[in-house]
């Protein structure tokens, strides 16, 4: 059944702009306007006009256009006789007398827009100077398709031009764009004005443009091969953009060595932005963040922060290369750039920091989420066909990213990391500056490794979901032999007739006991069904298919072999991601009703013991969802006691302070643990907790940074009118955006419904950033008294929210967070209903996954129900 967006798309009859006429260059001047906030633009764009034709169409949207000429080859200029702006195709059309000569010309127009208030196109910033004076900065967001909204062009990926910017800015102002500065002066009209005039970019796509006009500190350092890095922070910041400054230097020498390309630009500048709506946007040469994505303060920054910090810095460098240098030809190929950069960042960041061990976390943070996803029949394929703009913004999503970056891995894993580097050097440099679809990829990679990577990879990227493999095994001698088969996996347990037809190539690991990783087995899975012989292996041997969790598939073992694993576990013999993917693939399989939930129950007290941050977290995923779950039921109370005795162990080891010398992921590590006792109500947790959070209110203490949400969170769900009026204080005097969202965050866990109505309400006001509200309102809905007030608060402001955030994915997250906790038909038919009367575009398929879940909960309960009480009450 087509969704409402396709629907609208199909009654719009959307069509890709028409080729008569294309851009080769772009001489643009935009003059905006700080007080007013407004800009004026002019540009000359250098064209080829390839047929005659009386007519140029291209992408403008929310612009004016003042007047419009042709200037051919030879001299001669046509005045455009009319010109117009369609705001729901959001297409110029400019007319002209008579047809325009084929060959080279030029289309100058002057125009007017607005610097709006939605994060896009060309839009105004709101800051504070050290002063405490509001005041405005302009900056630029136009992935994928809001360059339309700052000038007059061709909006589409493939429509490559280069272009010579110039800006007229105050005087007093940084201006900064993709390339470095080669003039500035004076401006002739206005002397608080100077003229800034950058070098001509390389060819590029419209939506990796970009321009800023504010105030701002800046560091920087030199790569070793001379490239210039600058990072920009609000004015008096600037020792906070000091670790993503060294992050960044060493990140572009790698990749320009993995990839053997040099990096093609004399400087790159990275930015914090006050209001931002996604994490970050790799622009050539001028890279915007969120600030709670590039500034670090060591008083104040948690250590996963820094992480995270160091993450996506890589994932945007990753960009100059793979998105900007190399472009996917449309948006059906966005996984091009976004499963590539995910997977690219942790190559890089494990390079930089190996005692982070950030492989393992990929698996929590990347792969995980994906499986999750995906096992939705309301999930889409990593290539989705893509048409109207207004679908773009869907696909910005964990399959495009997380998926994507998944399944690289898997192959990255296939062909070993020296065919992979040559692979992607090669297909690089093959396709610089142009435009690419997948096959371009498979087919640089096959070369190299000489093994079939299409036909591998076109089962992934070309159909939704992937494949569960049920084993089992009998001994013959000494020899154990395999029997895989292989079905998609479906988190409701039902299979489509299209689902029983799925077969994917799957690149099957195996390992066992007594073997070494260069041992593993290794075959192609390519039928339903096969048998594997493992040679002299015993019959009192475990073995482990998808060691390393490499594989983008869950396993269901047959109980025998699941319990030989299971002693593995518990003494932890096997390797930590192996232990991770046995308990994440058995709550899969408990989720879609093919294990009872109990035996999950069993599991995770069978790893009081564990000690592995990773395995800790996917335990964490795994209790918060059987806690959403439960929180439905009339023994919740029950579960979280089991869950106090789960985290307890671990916590009496790690305590509430560093330890020096510590490992990375005890750090990590116990930030969870008492962030999760916090949750499950361990009355000695929060009584240390509102101790340490009291003298950290009055002064005499500092928390942490990276037990401070904990703590935080601890204070809010026993809070008073008067103490949430004092997290309120230190919200409104905190200076860095991390310690804002930290509090904001937090205030989600009050418990009395009138506080929780204020939360709501605050994050609405002028107080909270338009992309912080949606934090705010996602974190009063994981609250199990919150859950109801945030979807009606949802349901009463849907206008403003949709004013805010368009068909932007901040308004997908926040659909999917205030909706999908719930686990009754009751509420699904609620969530229906109104979805049915109030459209969301851009958020359809977000609601049929939240409907799908609010169901699966509601299934799950009614199946297991009775045993889970009973094994909680025993």
């Amino acid at each position: 059944m087509p969704s409402q967006s396709q629907k609208q798309c199909e009654l719009k009859t959307f069509a890709r702009l028409p080729k008569m006429v294309l851009p080769r260059r772009y001489d643009l001047t935009l003059k905006p306007d700080l007080q007013k906030l407004v800009f004026h633009g002019n540009e000359i764009v250098d064209v080829v006009v390839n047929e005659a034709t009386n007519e140029v169409i291209l992408n403008a949207y929310d612009l004016t256009i003042n007047s419009a000429a042709f200037k051919s080859e030879d001299g001669k200029v046509q005045n455009a006789e009319k010109f117009d702006v369609n705001a729901e195709t959001e297409m110029a059309t400019i007319k002209f007398a008579s047809p325009l000569n084929i060959g080279a010309g030029q289309l100058i127009l002057d125009f007017d827009g607005n610097l709006n208030d939605k994060m896009k196109g060309f839009y105004r910033s709101k800051y504070t100077t050290p002063e405490g004076e509001e005041r405005f900065a302009a900056t630029s967001q136009f992935e994928p398709t809001d360059a339309r909204r700052a000038f007059p062009c061709w909006d589409e990926p493939a429509v490559k031009a280069k272009f010579d910017i110039t800006l007229i800015v105050p005087k007093d102002k940084v201006a900064l764009s993709n390339t470095n500065i080669i003039s500035e002066q004076p401006y002739s009209e206005d002397q608080n004005y100077r003229v800034v005039k950058y070098a001509t970019t390389p060819l590029m796509s419209t939506y990796l443009a970009a321009f800023i006009v504010g105030e701002y500190d800046y560091i920087e350092d030199t790569t070793e091969n001379g490239v210039k890095v600058r990072v920009y922070t609000p004015i008096g910041k600037m020792e906070q953009g000091r670790f993503a400054l060294d992050v960044a230097v060493k990140a572009l020498p790698f990749y320009e060595k993995y990839f053997n390309i040099p990096y093609p630009l004399p400087k790159l500048d990275l930015i914090a932005i006050a209001d931002f709506s996604a994490g970050a946007m790799e622009n050539w040469g001028l890279v915007t963040y969120r600030e709670t994505c590039l500034l670090v303060d060591p008083a104040n920054t948690a250590t996963i922060r820094k992480q995270h910090i160091a993450i996506t810095v890589a994932h945007e460098l990753a960009h100059q290369w793979f998105g900007n240098l190399v472009t996917m030809e449309w948006w059906t190929n966005l996984w091009l750039n976004e499963g590539f950069a995910t997977f690219m960042e942790y190559l890089c960041v494990n390079s930089l920091f190996p005692k982070w061990d950030i492989w393992m976390q990929m698996v929590t943070d990347i792969t995980a989420p994906a499986l999750e996803l995906d096992g939705l029949h309301n999930s889409h394929p990593i290539e989705v066909p893509i048409g109207h703009p207004s679908e773009i913004d869907e696909i910005f999503d964990d399959i495009s990213y997380c998926k994507g970056a998944s399944v690289i891995r898997m192959i990255h894993d296939y062909i070993g990391n020296e065919c992979f580097s040559k692979g992607m050097s090669y297909y690089l440099n093959k396709h610089s500056y142009k435009n690419t679809i997948s096959e371009d990829l498979w087919d640089a990679l096959e070369e190299v490794s000489k093994k079939p990577i299409g036909n591998v990879m076109n089962t992934w990227t070309k159909q939704k979901g992937y494949p569960v493999i049920t084993v089992s095994s009998r001994q013959e001698e000494n020899n154990r032999i395999l029997t895989l088969t292989q079905e998609k996996f479906c988190a409701n347990g039902k299979q489509s007739e299209s689902d029983t037809k799925a077969l994917w190539l799957v690149p099957v690991t195996i390992s066992t006991k007594s073997d070494l990783q260069s041992d593993y087995k290794r075959v192609l899975l390519d039928t339903k069904s096969t048998e594997i012989v493992l040679n002299n292996v015993s019959v009192n041997d475990w073995v482990k298919l998808n060691p390393g969790r490499y594989g983008f598939y869950r396993v269901n073992y047959s109980k025998d072999m699941l319990m030989q694993l299971l002693p593995a576990i518990e003494d932890k013999s096997l390797p930590p991601l192996d232990r991770l993917s046995i308990q994440s693939d058995l709550f899969a399989l408990v989720q879609a009703g093919k294990v009872s939930t109990v035996e999950i129950l069993k599991l995770l007290e069978a790893s009081a013991d564990e000690d592995n941050y990773p395995v800790w977290n996917s335990i964490s995923s795994c209790t918060r969802e059987l806690d959403i779950l439960l929180s439905n039921t009339d023994y919740h109370d029950a579960f979280q006691t089991f869950c106090r005795k789960l985290f307890s162990k671990i916590h009496s080891k790690l305590g509430w302070d560093p330890i020096e010398n510590e490992s990375h992921f005890d750090t990590l590590l116990r930030a969870l643990v008492i962030g999760k006792l916090v949750s499950f109500k361990e009355p000695t947790v929060l009584k240390e907790a509102l101790k340490r959070f009291e003298a950290h209110a009055n002064g005499t203490y500092l928390i942490p940074a990276d037990v401070r949400a904990a703590i935080y969170r601890a204070a809010a769900s026993t809070c008073d009118e008067k103490l949430f009026e004092t997290m309120l204080s230190m919200y409104r005097k905190a200076e860095m955006h991390e310690e804002k969202n930290r509090i904001l965050q937090s205030l989600g866990d009050v418990n009395d419904l009138t506080l929780i109505q204020k939360v709501l309400d605050f994050t609405l006001s002028s107080e909270v950033r338009s992309q912080d509200a949606v934090l705010g309102i996602i974190y009063v809905a994981l609250n199990k008294k919150g859950r109801d007030p945030a979807w009606r608060f949802f349901q009463d402001n849907f206008n403003e929210f949709q004013r805010r955030y368009e068909n932007g994915f901040l308004m997908s997250r926040l659909v999917k967070y205030v909706t999908e906790n719930f686990a009754s038909e009751e509420k699904a038919n609620e969530v229906e209903s109104f979805f049915a009367k109030q459209p969301c575009p851009g958020a359809e398929r977000t609601v049929q996954q939240s409907l799908e879940c609010i169901r699966l909960k509601t299934e799950w309960l009614n199946r297991d129900s009775e045993t889970i009480k009973a094994y909680l009450t025993r």
